[in-house]
């Protein structure tokens, strides 16, 4: 996935506990690099055993978070996600 285009997932989370960020949702970015597996924090707040899932570093322009008012529309932001949380870019 290294260098890839991907898009986080726009899934709604009313009522759990999730680790990706609301403004990073439905936004497009590219993989910087792989980071490992880690346990999903978000079946570790239930108490429940969680699974090891692939986490990425994944590269925001402001453009694409912030559209038009971004102010330094080339600079980028970093977000370590979950792998359930992405799917290539040019997935519907």
């Amino acid at each position: 996935m290294a260098e890839e285009r991907v898009r986080v997932k726009a899934l709604g989370t009313w009522g759990l506990h999730v680790r990706t960020p609301a403004y990073l949702r439905g936004k497009t970015g590219i993989v910087e690099r792989r980071l490992g597996p880690y346990p999903n924090p978000e079946q570790l707040a239930y108490g429940l055993k969680a699974e090891a899932l692939p986490v990425f570093r994944v590269r925001f322009t402001m453009a694409e978070l912030w559209g038009a008012q971004a102010e330094n529309p080339d600079d980028t932001l970093e977000a370590e996600i979950y792998a359930h949380w992405l799917e290539p870019a040019d997935a519907a």
